[in-house]
């Protein structure tokens, strides 16, 4: 215990964060020296690595994301399993960052996302929604030697919120402005955007999945060119939008519902792909990526006319995640937005690969400074909450 009372009296902290997302691509690990809390947070990017996930991981892990494949027995060993990874992607990053395992303070740990189900459904006569995030933290502390923070949802969720998305309160405390309204999209597996306008508070915050990011595209991309994504949006950018299939696409529920609003592989995972495949069968393979990929940006443009442009709209957008780094996504985003700004989240000041991570590095020290890091607007809770459970070594 006197371990975790020093860490709360220091003033500076060394912390590394963890993220692996819906795309399992791999565990994104950043280490940043945080100082203060709260709006007076400072944060330093310290280091950031992107560890692979062994061979056959990320079939594994989809496998048993789904109902009908997958095993009781396979889920009880991931969780322990993805703890054990992602230990050896901490040890990795303090060896490339030249920092002492037992120097870093603390770690904030997002976990592997298997099934999230933020809807209620009446069981037992209780309203349920869950959520579930593999890689237990209190192995990574173990196994570490480092204070661990995980399982930042589920507080949320306790509470009637959607659990997700949990990045609205690391993009409201580090990059809210008193000139311009700004928005900031991340394109991982599924795509959330925040809405910071100018000069807001807590309660002017809006954020919410818009729809799939990379997801059906990586999907896709596996089955039809065996290739894990569409680099640079270079098989994108070969193809012709489909009218008739990005119509269809864009009647997804999803899409049109009003936030607060989250989802995952549960909406957008193999079912979908299929029903897409069997209804336009017979389509150039470099058509249909073409039109998936597009529909990422239209849907996100389609969330942004329906629910944030009569709010006041936007001056600047920036991206960040995988689809960073998709050219096809990026000239889509700026020819739907026009005379907005659109860039990387590098034009913010913070690295676009490593900010997901950052935010659970951040949201760790907001549990260890005692601050709620939920925002009611945004998730649909009954109030403010600590997020994450503190796990000690």
């Amino acid at each position: 215990m006197k371990q975790l009372i020093d860490l709360i009296e220091k003033k500076s902290r060394i912390v590394v964060g963890l993220m692996s997302g819906t795309s399992v691509d791999g565990i994104d690990a950043a280490m940043a020296e945080i100082q203060g809390n709260g709006t007076g947070v400072r944060m330093r990017q310290v280091d950031f690595i992107t560890v692979p996930f062994p061979e056959g991981f990320k079939e594994f892990v989809l496998r048993n994301s789904q109902a009908g494949t997958s095993g009781v027995a396979d889920i009880a060993r991931l969780n322990f399993l993805i703890a054990q990874l992602y230990a050896d992607a901490v040890l990795q990053l303090c060896g490339h960052a030249g920092v002492k395992p037992q120097d870093v303070d603390l770690i904030g740990s997002h976990g592997q996302t298997i099934h999230h189900l933020p809807r209620a459904e009446r069981m037992f006569g209780k309203d349920v929604s869950a959520t579930l995030q593999v890689g237990d933290p209190s192995v990574l502390a173990k196994l570490t030697g480092i204070v661990t923070v995980g399982d930042f949802r589920v507080g949320d969720i306790a509470l009637g919120g959607q659990g997700a998305p949990l990045v609205p309160y690391f993009d409201y405390i580090l990059f809210r402005s008193d000139e311009k309204s700004r928005a900031l999209l991340n394109i991982g597996g599924i795509s959330n955007i925040t809405y910071l306008p100018k000069g807001c508070g807590t309660q002017d915050v809006l954020a919410f999945d818009t729809g799939p990011g990379n997801m059906l595209v990586d999907q896709l991309m596996k089955k039809m060119f065996n290739r894990d994504f569409d680099e640079g949006g270079s098989v994108a950018k070969a193809g012709t939008i489909q009218g008739d299939m990005i119509d269809w696409l864009m009647t997804d529920e999803f899409v049109r519902m009003s936030p607060p609003k989250s989802t995952g592989r549960e909406h957008y995972g193999e079912p979908f792909v299929t029903s897409l495949l069997e209804k336009y069968r017979g389509r150039l393979d470099e058509d249909v990526i073409a039109t998936v990929s597009e529909f990422t940006p239209v849907s996100v443009y389609a969330n942004y006319l329906l629910f944030l442009k009569a709010k006041g709209g936007i001056d600047e957008l920036f991206v960040s995640g995988g689809g960073a780094h998709n050219g096809y996504m990026l000239d889509s985003l700026k020819n739907h937005f026009g005379g907005v700004r659109v860039a990387p989240a590098e034009g913010i000041g913070i690295s676009s690969d490593a900010k997901e991570a950052l935010c659970f590095a951040v949201l760790a020290n907001e549990l260890i400074s005692g601050n709620a890091a939920n925002l009611p607007s945004v998730t649909g809770a009954s109030r403010g909450t600590l997020l994450g459970k503190i796990c000690l070594p």
